[in-house]
């Protein structure tokens, strides 16, 4: 396939790569290049930027090639997913427990790709499935999109315990429960409550939460020892994406009225509460039924 990935971060550099070993063509399309990229030719453009910044992008790929979309995020302005923002071509989605920097030195992996155009999915899934990176199809395009932007926000609050020396109890007890918000979110938006315990809802949230060099963690430490947002992010260089859902995904779920005390919790740290005082009061919560 003649592919552009609009993208070249250490994701979309990641992908290019293994998209390159299964013999495909592939032309990255960064910032300076983004009007100069072969996108009439393309039989399939891959987007991978920052969530804020994927309606711009949309708006300069030319053409009718099919979107994979790599982002994990809701679009900031309208609290949409981004594949709704999508109009005149197929849409799929790629998520999972996808760690750029494995994926780029070919250690072994899985994603699922889901979009409502199966036949689509499919014909993604032969072209991206490799030897070392295996490729799942999933219908459920709200599920799959719902938890690549959920998780960010859980990852930020594990990477808060993390910060603060609470423990793996408690950092175990506080990703099980994440999973329970996600889930809550999906089933009320009508995605399929398997996705949630899936590559795109579990898988995803375990690495997210665990692995020492994803950003959401690592902001979420940052920030639990002191550093502001801003600064954390500055010192990881690199988009967090969950710094930009959280608020989205509160704002959504109010709207839905849906309960998401983590995601409630990570924005009121985000304006300013002590990290401490928000581990007291989801120890205080009303105790209920699992």
């Amino acid at each position: 396939m003649r592919i552009v990935v609009v993208g070249g971060g250490a994701w979309g550099t990641a992908f290019s790569r293994l998209l390159r070993d299964r013999g495909h063509d592939v032309v990255i399309a960064t910032r300076a290049t983004l009007d100069e990229a072969p996108y009439e030719e393309a039989d399939l453009v891959v987007i991978a930027v920052p969530s804020h910044a994927f309606r711009d992008v949309l708006a300069h790929i030319r053409g009718d090639a099919p979107v994979l979309s790599l982002v994990k995020g809701l679009d900031p302005a309208s609290g949409d997913r981004l594949s709704t923002v999508v109009q005149d071509r197929p849409v799929a989605v790629l998520s999972g427990p996808n760690m750029a920097e494995e994926v780029a030195t070919g250690l072994p992996g899985a994603a699922v790709i889901a979009s409502e155009d199966e036949e689509l999915a499919l014909r993604l899934q032969e072209a991206v499935t490799s030897g070392t990176f295996r490729v799942y199809v999933n219908t459920d395009l709200i599920g799959v999109e719902l938890c690549g932007a959920a998780k960010n926000v859980i990852a930020l609050a594990a990477g808060g315990v993390d910060g603060l020396g609470l423990g793996d109890n408690a950092k175990a007890a506080l990703i099980t429960r994440g999973l329970v918000e996600m889930a809550r979110l999906g089933e009320a938006c009508g995605a399929e409550a398997e996705t949630f315990s899936g590559l795109a809802g579990m898988g995803d949230l375990i690495v997210s939460c665990f692995h020492p060099l994803g950003r959401n963690r690592r902001a979420g430490e940052l920030i639990a020892r002191g550093a502001k947002a801003d600064e954390a992010r500055s010192q990881i260089g690199q988009a967090v994406e969950g710094l930009t859902t959280a608020p989205v995904l509160r704002d959504l779920s109010r709207r839905i009225g849906v309960e998401l005390p983590i995601t409630e919790g990570v924005c009121a740290v985000l304006d300013g509460m002590p990290l401490h005082e928000l581990a007291g009061s989801l120890m205080g919560r009303r105790p209920t039924e699992e």
